[in-house]
């Protein structure tokens, strides 16, 4: 996680504009230098508090070795650039399950209702009076 500081904190910068957008800063330009006048250092002046929180949550999780081994890998190239597009990827698969989930959420909600049916409950969760 400490790898490149900068690639990795500029990789971040795209999808705060676009959660700028998201809480109505429609114009793009304006996003842009919210981004860069306070999320960017803000998130710079904080970024020791991150690094401090993935180390334990890693050593928590993981034996010194495995921990080696990691470190190993984000040392060589392909491992840098994993740094660098994490923040990309972990977007891309939030609107990924977000698209997953409407898709699949019509067939939930019959198979749903037909349970609910089934065990004889209201939509409110207490059983239909008798």
């Amino acid at each position: 996680m400490q790898g490149d500081r900068t690639a990795l904190l500029s990789a971040i910068a795209a999808p705060m504009v676009g959660m700028m957008q998201q809480i109505g800063i429609k114009q793009q330009d304006q996003a842009q230098a919210l981004v860069q006048e306070v999320v960017m250092p803000t998130l710079t002046a904080h970024y020791d508090e991150l690094l401090d929180i993935q180390a334990r949550s890693f050593a928590s999780a993981l034996g010194k070795d495995d921990l080696q081994a990691i470190a190993a890998f984000y040392a060589t190239p392909a491992g840098k650039r994993l740094v660098t597009v994490q923040p990309q990827l972990a977007q891309a698969q939030l609107a990924g399950t977000q698209q997953w989930m409407q898709s699949v959420m019509p067939e939930m909600q019959g198979k749903l209702t037909k349970a609910i049916q089934a065990h004889g409950w209201t939509t409110g969760g207490q059983p239909k009076a008798r």
